[in-house]
């Protein structure tokens, strides 16, 4: 399991800003429940394992945004 910050990947993010948004929205036209909350009961172990990643982990945008409230 990772602790601290989390490297960033330009490439990852840059193709994430840009294409999610219309895989997200054909996903969501096709399947039904796809992107609403409750879906981690068919594989708990990865539910398990992001909900402890996301509070493990920071990115250098989190640092960002803190700074940007005060």
């Amino acid at each position: 399991m990772k602790f601290g910050m989390r490297k960033v990947s330009w490439k990852k993010s840059f193709s994430a800003k840009t294409s999610g948004k219309y895989k997200r929205r054909l996903k969501k036209a096709l399947i039904p429940g796809y992107g609403q909350k409750g879906m981690g009961i068919f594989h708990p172990k990865r539910k398990l394992y992001n909900q402890i990643y996301r509070k493990t982990t920071f990115s250098i945008w989190d640092l960002l945004k803190s700074k940007k409230r005060k």
